[in-house]
């Protein structure tokens, strides 16, 4: 799995699991991940990478708010609509 700072990443464990995230900062075993709402970029949650599934975007980070972070990841949103559809959740 190759993570890199600014990756957007899925989670897939934990109360957050499903939501897109941004990768802040990546170390061996653990990534901060920020979404701009309820982890903001002052303060992201450390998240071992094995509950993380990367995406093929990178979102520079440099000059962020998280206001436009929240704004970026909207656009992952349908995707979760659509997965809750054919899966039967929501």
């Amino acid at each position: 799995m190759n993570v890199v700072k600014g990756s957007v990443v899925r989670s897939t464990a934990g109360r957050d699991r499903g939501g897109y995230f941004v990768a802040v900062d990546v170390t061996d075993r653990f990534v901060t991940i920020a979404d701009g709402k309820e982890r903001k970029l002052s303060s992201p949650k450390r998240k071992n990478v094995r509950h993380i599934s990367p995406t093929s975007h990178v979102i520079e980070l440099s000059g962020m708010t998280d206001k436009k972070l929240k704004r970026l990841l909207r656009e992952f949103e349908p995707e979760i609509r659509e997965e809750a559809v054919t899966t039967g959740r929501e």
